[in-house]
């Protein structure tokens, strides 16, 4: 009897696992196993658990480096496991709420980056290097790496990567052009580890601090005790060994004409508005504005300008990784998820809430402005706890738990008011902007009103 060779080609590995991964997604693999380290090492800071450590990263146009100090990779575990193409021992991390599932994030960004690798690596007193070259890479027959023995010249337990030899678009990518990839990459960390940066961990990209940016809603406490007031939309529940904490609101006032106006043109500084979704602290979907999470489907209407004081959260948590509806890429939402499908149905429900709010607050009034000056902005996560016991209600269907549904306020008076919206040339804007305010420079929507306030004054004298 003959066989036929099975074996696999390592060439197909390495093309398959790094074709649909952007390369932002690639290092941030890295990061995430910086911080799941982290959490092995352990704090008995609750609060802060993430306290003390740190990842930094360089992306050079020639090389890339990332540093930690998050305990490093025991031998035993380097031997076994690390290197493997796929994990074998899913159950290792026990209770810790780490991201890493597949085992294949170090080895995916590697091949991504370059085709020669240095891993250092001091966990307690043992200290070793692994050496990852083209030549491996194209060997199928060697699929064995040394380890070897170096001297410690890491002064803390923690890993380090170094990748030279970079890819040709990696290289041209890293170039230092502002407004390039580097300064897009320290935006993406920024986005999807403000909550882990919050808790104490320190990220460094080419020496440059990454600070965090948090996410606020408008709360009126008064509107507990009375019936109508500006507060968020939260649900709270627990599924299959998942925790899930949703919560949506405003994240300032209502916007203006202008600020709508800024918006459709593209030019609003802010882009807070939308989904916003965590799994075990890292963001896996940031100010999401599409079916995705909701908008546009199941009579809730498309996102625009009209929307952009309303943002939402939802937070995922398990101390099972394999549990929490995230891709591989651990930067998406898995939408076959049975537990993201039932809820997709509460943020839908949250959505059509305030949607409806806004509708009814379109136009600017005192009324308006009047309700919101008692809403002050506190962080979206601690609103669930100025909520009373006896405003919660439970939740029957789906995967059940309770929510609080804020009665939010109506206007009192009949809106008399109309919103007029038309376009017209630039240079004839600032004809008639030079004449009713002697001013060709003035705003757009201070000469409509200006136009409409003469013609209203000629047509009033007739």
């Amino acid at each position: 009897m003959t066989k036929a060779k099975a074996s696999p080609a390592k060439r197909f590995f390495v093309e398959m696992l790094t074709r649909d991964i952007e390369l932002a997604d690639a290092i941030l693999d890295l990061l995430d196993n910086c911080i799941d380290g982290a959490l092995r090492v352990g704090s008995k800071d609750k609060k802060f658990p993430y306290k003390g450590f740190h990842a930094h990263i360089d992306l050079k146009p020639k090389s890339f480096r990332i540093v930690d100090n998050c305990g490093g990779i025991p031998r035993k575990l380097a031997e076994e496991h690390a290197f493997t193409f796929g994990r074998k021992d899913r159950g290792r991390d026990g209770l810790l709420g780490t991201v890493g599932v597949y085992g294949i994030g170090m080895k995916r960004a590697i091949f991504k980056l370059g085709t020669n690798c240095v891993i250092e690596s001091r966990h307690e007193t043992d200290q070793f290097s692994v050496t990852i070259d083209k030549g491996w890479i194209d060997d199928d027959d060697n699929w064995e790496l040394d380890l070897t023995d170096s001297a410690p010249s890491m002064k803390t337990a923690g890993t380090s990567i170094f990748i030279d030899q970079l890819l040709l678009p990696v290289a041209i990518a890293f170039t230092q052009d502002k407004g390039g990839f580097v300064d897009e990459f320290h935006q993406v960390v920024q986005r999807h580890y403000s909550y882990i940066i919050e808790k104490g961990f320190e990220i460094k990209v080419n020496g440059k601090v990454v600070s965090a940016s948090s996410l606020q809603t408008l709360l009126d406490v008064k509107s507990f005790a009375s019936k109508d007031g500006i507060a968020p939309y939260v649900y709270e529940a627990e599924h299959n060994g998942v925790t899930v904490n949703l919560m949506m609101g405003l994240y300032e006032k209502l916007p203006t004409d202008q600020e709508q106006e800024d918006s459709e043109k593209g030019v609003r500084n802010k882009d807070t508005a939308g989904w916003t979704i965590v799994c075990n602290d890292r963001v896996v979907v940031a100010a999401d504005k599409t079916r995705l999470t909701g908008w546009g489907e199941a009579s809730v209407p498309a996102y625009h300008s009209q929307f952009i004081a309303l943002a939402g959260v939802v937070i995922f948590r398990s101390n099972d990784a394999i549990k929490l509806p995230v891709t591989t890429t651990k930067r998406g939402i898995d939408q076959n998820s049975e537990l993201f499908g039932h809820v997709k149905e509460i943020m839908r429900d949250a959505l059509k809430h305030f949607t409806s709010f806004t509708n009814k607050w379109k136009s600017q009034s005192t009324e308006r402005d009047e309700i919101q000056v008692a809403a002050k902005a506190v962080d979206i996560r601690s609103a669930a706890l100025s909520i009373p016991v006896e405003k919660w209600k439970a939740v029957k269907k789906g995967i059940q738990g309770r929510r609080f549904v804020p009665s939010l306020p109506e206007p009192v008076q009949e809106n008399k008011t109309r919103r007029i919206q038309f376009s017209k040339p630039i240079e004839e804007i600032a004809v008639i902007g030079a004449y009713l305010l002697e001013d060709s420079k003035a705003k757009p929507a201070d000469v409509g009103i200006a136009s409409f306030d003469w013609a209203l004054k000629k047509a009033r004298s007739i």
